[in-house]
């Protein structure tokens, strides 16, 4: 039995539709407890009496909310996202799940839950739909905006297990983000991760920004400036395609009347690029997991985040990163 320890404040819209989503967890899955951190009195509310006996409370009335400065947090010791890393840092929960400051929850998951032996920077991971039945992930996408070739090199690695581990993929093909595919291409800190890198079993090379999203690899490799710009452009350009599709739509009927033969493509491509599928960001290298959810997180996605926290807590991917790290050790 997992226990999640879960940042009820945290979110944009306060605590109903991060406990809403944890009712929907409780009602698909029965293998799971949380402890909820916050101000017992508005989540009380939200959660039916049947699920007493599978939520804990840690009363809390501090919020870090979005405009704090991330080092706030550290000093914050009454707040929310403090209170519910530290549940997991004492070995009382097994997870953290927040969908609030992502800043202090990546300072304080990794200050206070501690980095994996191997591991000099935690990343941020990110899920990215392709053409085909899969998702990429690209990471970092903003954990670190300054990275040298080591960074890069343990970022590939975890990322590489993180497919394996939790989506399942014998043989992950992992490559770096450059602006172009042949090897002398990229910045001096690109080319020297190539180098230590090019001896690693999955290793297809350089990649190209469109690589991400056809389906031909399965983890991207990048520094979190790139990869913050590279997830943002792209959460920008679907946006900008669902509105022009919207418009043209209503320009024609006869584009209406196809529009309706094809509701069942739509709506595969929605659940394709919707961030709620996935849940949250998941941050790899610390010893314990650690969810970040969207600020603006409904049901779904918090649902699907708690589920995501579970599956990493139930694996061996931190045993297999350090193994990994250990055996392709750098000299």
């Amino acid at each position: 039995m997992k226990i999640i320890s879960l940042d009820a404040m945290g979110g944009d819209f306060g605590c109903e539709p991060i406990i809403n989503g944890l009712v929907e967890a409780f009602k698909i899955r029965k293998d799971f407890k949380a402890i909820l951190v916050g101000k017992k009195e508005e989540i009380i509310q939200f959660v039916p009496s049947k699920f007493d006996n599978r939520v804990e409370y840690v009363e809390c009335d501090d919020v870090i909310s979005m405009s704090d400065q991330a080092t706030d947090a550290l000093k914050r010791k009454d707040s929310s996202i403090y209170k519910a890393i530290e549940l997991v840092r004492d070995g009382k929960a097994d997870a953290i799940v927040s969908a609030g400051h992502s800043g202090a929850s990546m300072s304080l998951a990794t200050l206070r839950i501690g980095r994996l032996k191997g591991v000099t920077r935690p990343a941020i991971a990110a899920f990215m739909p392709t053409t085909e039945n899969q998702n990429t992930i690209v990471l970092d996408v903003g954990a670190n905006t300054d990275c040298n070739a080591q960074n890069l090199y343990e970022f590939a690695i975890m990322g590489k297990l993180y497919s394996k581990n939790i989506m399942n993929l014998d043989e992950p093909l992992f490559g770096l983000v450059s602006n172009g595919e042949e090897s002398s291409k990229g910045n001096e800190v690109s080319k020297e991760a190539h180098k230590l890198l090019q001896n690693i079993p999955g290793f297809v090379g350089n990649i190209e920004g469109n690589n991400i999203f056809d389906g031909s690899i399965d983890v991207a490799v990048c520094d979190g400036f790139v990869g913050n710009i590279l997830l943002k452009t792209s959460e920008g350009v679907a946006s900008a395609i669902t509105q022009m599709v919207k418009k043209d739509l209503k320009r024609s009927i006869m584009a209406i009347a196809g529009a309706v033969l094809m509701r069942k493509i739509f709506k595969r491509i929605k659940l394709k690029t919707d961030y709620a599928e996935y849940g949250g960001a998941p941050l790899i290298g610390v010893k314990a997991p650690v969810i970040i959810a969207h600020g603006k997180s409904n049901a779904k996605a918090m649902k699907n985040a708690i589920f995501q926290a579970i599956e990493v807590a139930s694996s061996h991917l931190n045993d297999d990163i350090e193994q990994e790290l250990e055996l392709y050790k750098l000299k």
